[in-house]
C-alpha cells in the first residue's frame, strides 16, 4: 500500500475541469496515452461555468496543475482567484469545425455557407472554409475575447436565425448550446479534435513536471535566421550581416532578461537562449505560443527559426532542442517547436495580434514613402540595404533629397543606419542604411 501510495506521488497530477461530457473524453484520451504512467487525472466536471472556480479549489490541493477545457473556464477561474498551480486550456482551432459542419449536412440537412459561429478566430475560420471551398460571405462570426464576450454568443445566434440569415449556430459552449436549443434555434457543439486534446495533455503534463521540479529543469532554445533572411556570403567586410546579427542578439536579450534566460552566440546564424522550464512556460503563456519570434519578426524584419528543448541535463536539452530547430525549419519557421525530455513535441504557433494592434488606423508620411520605397527593390534582405545614391534612383530623386529621406526614417525608426563603408576613392564614406520592413 505505501508503495502505491508513493508511486501516485511520483506521478503528475492533472486536473480536468470542464463540462461533463468533455471531462470524460479527456479522462479516457489520457488514460490510452503512452506517457499515462507518468501522471493521473483527477476530473471535475461543472453543471455550469458559474462553478469553475469552485471545483478548482476543492481539488486544487490535490493536483500538480490544471487543464480547462477552453479558454472561458480558465478566465473565469482567472477572474474568481488565484490559482495556486500552473494552468492551462484546450484551445479552439478551425479544425473543429470540420467535423461539426459534417454533422450539419449529413444529419439536421443545414447549409454550412449560412451559419453563425462563435469563440473561433475569424482567420481560422476563413482557413478552414477555404480548405473545404464553401465561401464565407454568409457566415458570421463572434470571436470570443474574455468572459463578457461570451454572454453575448446566445443572441448573437439567436438574432441572425430569426432574420433567416442563417440555418443553424456553431458554438464551442454547452450552456449557449442549451439555451439555443431551448430557443428553437438549431445548433450545433464544435469540440475539440482528440488530436488538440493529446496535445493539451502533453503541455498540461509538461507544465505540472515543471512547477513539480521546482522550476530547476533546463530548458534550451536555439534560435536561427531563416535560410531566406540569410546573407549569401559570409565575413567580417558583410556590415549588413554583422548589423543583422547585432539586431537579433538585442531583440533576444530584451526577452531573455525578463525570463532571466542567458543568450550566448552558436554560430554565424543562430543563437542559444538557456532558461529553466517554469521562465520557459510563463513566457509562452504556458506552451501555447511561441516565444522570441514575434519580437524579431518586428523589430529585426526577418524570420527565425526556433527549436526548445527540455531536458534534466543541459546535454539533454541542447540535443532535444536540435530536434525541434529541424522541425521548425522543414515547417518554414511558421512555428516554435519544443521537445520535452520524454520525446513529446509540440508546436508553438505565432501569437495572434489584437486587430488594434496589428493594423495602425493611420498610416506615417514616413510609412507611405518606406512602402513606395521597398515596392522599387528587389527581392531578398539584402535589397533593403540601401545608400542614398540607390534611394534617388528609386524615387527618382536628386541624391541631396534622397539623404534627407533616409534620415527621416532613421528618425522614424523605419531605418537604420550602418556602418559608414569607406570607398577607393577619396571622399565623403558611403552611408548604407537598412530599411526596416513593416
Amino acid at each position: 500500500m505505501d508503495r502505491l501510495r508513493s508511486e501516485a506521488r511520483s506521478r503528475v497530477a492533472i486536473g480536468v475541469i470542464g463540462p461533463p461530457d468533455l471531462v470524460e473524453q479527456i479522462m479516457m484520451i489520457g488514460a490510452d496515452l503512452p506517457a499515462a504512467a507518468d501522471w493521473r487525472l483527477v476530473g471535475a466536471p461543472l453543471a455550469g461555468e458559474h462553478e469553475t472556480y469552485e471545483k478548482f479549489s476543492k481539488i486544487a490541493d490535490t493536483i500538480d496543475v490544471v487543464l480547462f477545457t477552453g479558454p472561458l473556464q480558465y478566465d473565469l477561474a482567472r477572474q474568481a482567484g488565484e490559482l495556486p498551480v500552473p494552468a492551462t486550456f484546450v484551445p479552439m482551432s478551425g479544425a473543429s469545425l470540420y467535423a461539426a459542419l459534417l454533422r450539419g449536412v449529413l444529419n439536421e440537412g443545414i447549409d454550412p455557407a449560412r451559419v453563425s459561429i462563435d469563440s473561433l478566430p475569424a482567420a481560422d475560420v476563413d482557413e478552414a472554409y477555404g480548405e473545404i471551398g464553401v465561401s464565407t460571405a454568409s457566415v458570421h462570426v463572434s470571436s470570443y475575447d474574455q468572459p463578457e464576450s461570451a454572454r453575448g454568443f446566445a443572441g448573437f445566434h439567436e438574432q441572425l436565425f430569426r432574420r433567416g440569415a442563417t440555418t443553424a449556430a456553431l458554438t464551442t459552449i454547452r450552456s449557449v448550446a442549451k439555451a439555443l436549443t431551448a430557443s428553437g434555434v438549431p445548433v450545433l457543439r464544435v469540440l475539440p479534435t482528440s488530436h488538440t486534446l493529446r496535445l493539451a495533455l502533453n503541455t498540461a503534463a509538461l507544465l505540472g513536471t515543471g512547477s513539480r521540479l521546482e522550476e530547476a529543469q533546463i530548458a534550451i532554445a536555439v534560435v536561427e535566421l531563416a535560410a531566406s533572411a540569410r546573407p549569401s556570403y559570409s565575413g567580417p567586410g558583410n556590415y549588413w550581416q554583422q548589423e543583422l546579427k547585432l539586431s537579433l542578439h538585442q531583440s533576444l536579450l530584451a526577452d531573455a532578461r525578463v525570463m532571466g534566460a542567458t543568450v550566448t552566440p552558436r554560430d554565424e546564424n543562430a543563437y542559444v537562449v538557456t532558461a529553466t522550464v517554469g521562465a520557459l512556460a510563463q513566457a509562452t503563456d504556458g506552451f501555447r505560443v511561441a516565444p522570441f519570434m514575434d519580437r524579431i519578426r518586428s523589430e529585426a524584419g526577418v524570420p527565425v527559426e526556433v527549436g526548445i528543448g527540455l531536458g534534466t541535463t543541459a546535454r539533454d536539452a541542447d540535443a532535444n532542442a536540435l530536434v525541434a530547430v529541424e522541425k521548425a525549419r522543414n515547417a518554414g519557421a511558421a512555428a516554435a517547436y519544443l521537445v520535452g525530455g520524454d520525446g513529446t513535441v509540440l508546436s508553438l504557433p505565432l501569437r495572434q495580434r489584437r486587430r488594434a494592434e496589428a493594423e495602425p488606423a493611420i498610416a506615417t508620411k514616413g510609412a507611405k514613402l518606406l512602402e513606395r520605397l521597398i515596392g522599387g527593390l528587389g527581392d531578398g534582405p539584402e535589397a533593403l540595404v540601401v545608400d542614398a545614391e540607390i534611394v534617388a534612383d528609386v524615387l527618382a530623386i536628386a541624391p541631396r533629397s534622397a539623404r534627407r529621406v533616409l534620415q527621416s526614417l532613421a528618425e522614424e525608426g523605419l531605418a537604420w543606419p550602418m556602418p559608414p563603408v569607406k570607398g577607393s576613392q577619396a571622399g565623403r564614406p558611403r552611408q548604407p542604411y537598412r530599411l526596416v520592413r513593416p
